[in-house]
């Protein structure tokens, strides 16, 4: 039976990547531990920081195996040859590909090298413990999140031991960089300017 509304799932049912490839509803949606997390169309703000945080991205990844994808991108947070039944599907805003083998043709396949989430009103919780736990566990090796409202950004990079640590926020004045790609350099004030 074909799934043409989210009225038709139960909203405290688990479900698999399987499941998720069979919707055919207009809605944004992600699974996270096979529940389903309804995700809000992102506002002016949200997009113009998204923009900005690509092209910087794809200017400093040109010519690198490295490759930066925006939502909406389903990444799988499996390393499953059958990845049918993963149980995590997310569209973070931003996040940084340099393996080709984790792509394939209906996003990507495995934890990306880094992740940028850009909050947005009444999705903090989900950024900040959820996605944080989905993100460590699967081994995401460096996590951001951008805070339009503070005009923050917040990185988590993951140690030997496959724990995130966190170093102090950048604020305006500050660069944001990642050893990921050596190159990128984020001026904060720059991300967040009006």
């Amino acid at each position: 039976m074909a799934i043409t509304s989210l009225d038709q799932l139960d909203p405290n049912g688990t479900y698999t990547y399987a499941d998720y490839l069979r919707w055919q509803f207009e809605e944004r949606v992600e699974l996270l531990r096979g529940k389903i997390r309804q995700m809000a169309a992102p506002s002016v703000k949200h997009q113009r920081i998204s923009i900005r945080f690509s092209r910087l991205l794809a200017n400093a990844l040109w010519q690198s195996p490295c490759q930066v994808f925006a939502a909406p991108f389903d990444v799988r947070l499996t390393r499953m040859r059958d990845d049918k039944e993963a149980k995590t599907v997310v569209q973070p805003d931003l996040c940084v590909i340099c393996d080709p083998s984790k792509l394939d043709e209906r996003g990507c396949n495995g934890a990306p090298d880094l992740i940028i989430e850009i909050l947005s009103p009444g999705n903090s919780r989900t950024e900040m413990k959820d996605k944080f736990e989905l993100y460590q566990e699967a081994g995401v090796l460096e996590y951001w999140v951008v805070s339009p409202i503070e005009k923050t950004i917040q990185i988590w990079t993951l140690d030997e031991q496959g724990f995130y640590i966190s170093r102090r926020p950048k604020v305006e004045g500050d660069i944001a960089t990642t050893p990921i790609i050596p190159n990128l350099e984020v001026e904060v004030a720059e991300v967040f300017a009006e």
